[in-house]
């Protein structure tokens, strides 16, 4: 059984999943930021590749990537990070990128890397359907990594059942169509979740997208597995001189 799978199994309500772009705030952040995360509440830990045009990241995801970028962070040197990384992280690791880069990488070398150091599962937002039914799904299976889609309240039930059934691990219902960091709020998406709700779908559901404090946290909870932060996570770590106190702070104001 995967780790994401054995969490849910674990735990099926309020699961927290926490974004962090690899190489932010510098370089060698990757780890101690993950490492608070794990110890300071976060069940998942989703692993921003950092990439120079994130179409589906708002402004403070794209600073961030741009710095991690200026600071050296490439797919190459984030593997060499990730190297015996399991020896300090436990809970399960998801990396989150764009389809350029990886492919630049090369896909197979990409997944055989991400599985061999022990990362879990992919989000790829630009990876479209199609492709990953007739090429890259293959790929990805075949090295025991999850796939997470992404929904939005536009997604037709018809397609929401097929990426269910495309998906492993969870389903992620962006609460918008919009970018990270919109400050739309939940209640207005309710109905959306609710709806959700009643396809029965076979994977868990985590909000994300408008996600950044208790209250959010709490309504997208009452309809979801649980959610994802983001955006406000990375806008706490941005000046911090002790990543360690940061992060606890930021997620005591969450759980």
């Amino acid at each position: 059984m995967s780790r994401i799978n054995a969490l849910f199994q674990r735990k099926s309500t309020r699961v927290l999943n926490v974004y962090c772009t690899a190489g932010y705030p510098a370089l060698t952040s990757t780890l101690p930021v993950m490492e608070a995360l794990q110890e300071n509440g976060a069940d998942l830990i989703e692993l921003g590749m950092p990439y120079s045009d994130p179409l589906a990241d708002g402004p403070v995801i794209q600073q961030s990537s741009s710095i991690a970028l200026a600071n050296g962070m490439t797919i190459e040197t984030l593997f060499h990070q990730l190297e015996n990384f399991r020896e300090r992280i436990s809970v399960p690791v998801l990396l989150m990128g764009y389809m350029n880069p990886v492919l630049q990488f090369g896909f197979e070398r990409f997944c055989a890397e991400a599985a061999r150091v022990g990362v879990d599962g992919l989000i790829l937002p630009d990876l479209p359907e199609y492709e990953f039914e007739t090429e890259y799904g293959a790929i990805i299976k075949k090295y025991g990594l999850d796939f997470i889609f992404l929904v939005t309240p536009e997604t037709a039930k018809e397609r929401v059942l097929r990426l269910d059934s495309l998906s492993s691990g969870f389903l992620y219902a962006v609460s918008s169509s919009s970018t990270t960091g919109s400050a739309k709020q939940l209640p207005a998406v309710e109905a959306y979740l609710e709806r959700l709700q009643s396809y029965k779908l076979t994977n868990p559901v985590l909000v994300g997208f408008g996600i950044k404090d208790k209250e959010s946290f709490d309504a997208a909870a009452a309809h979801a597995n649980g959610a994802i932060i983001g955006t406000a996570y990375i806008r706490a770590l941005e000046g911090s001189t002790d990543i360690a106190a940061t992060t606890r702070d930021f997620l005591n104001g969450v759980l």
